[in-house]
């Protein structure tokens, strides 16, 4: 295998890791609502002049989200392609997922409030 192929592949597959980011924001009506929570948490934080730290706390809060997004999108559409017809375990299996995407937007709603409620008022 050469190098440059070996270098095709690589940016392969940063184009399909991009393509799945597209698509999740696209049609999943949840990562558009943290897409945009987003934007404004960005817009508060160069409006209110965030420090380097809280600009830190805000990505990794924000990530944190979309990660647990993707994971749990990923979940539902392995579950629907495995099973179609409706099954407990994986209705619970989805729960489950959905419930971590709950707790990371909790865990960074808090670190927003921490972050700007001192700010604002």
């Amino acid at each position: 295998m050469t190098k440059q192929t070996q270098f095709q592949k690589r940016i392969a597959s940063f184009k399909f890791a991009f393509n799945g980011i597209a698509y999740m924001l696209r049609t999943q009506k949840n990562a558009q609502i943290h897409f945009l929570a987003a934007v404004v948490v960005v817009v508060l934080g160069i409006v209110y002049k965030i420090e380097t730290l809280e600009w830190c706390l805000v990505i990794f809060a924000t990530g944190l989200v979309f990660i647990a997004e993707m994971f749990n999108t990923t979940i539902e559409f392995l579950i629907d392609l495995i099973t179609p017809e409706f099954q407990n375990k994986a209705g619970k299996a989805k729960d489950i997922a959905a419930g971590a995407v709950l707790i990371a937007a909790i865990v960074a709603a808090i670190i927003g409030l921490f972050i700007f409620i001192p700010k604002i008022f």
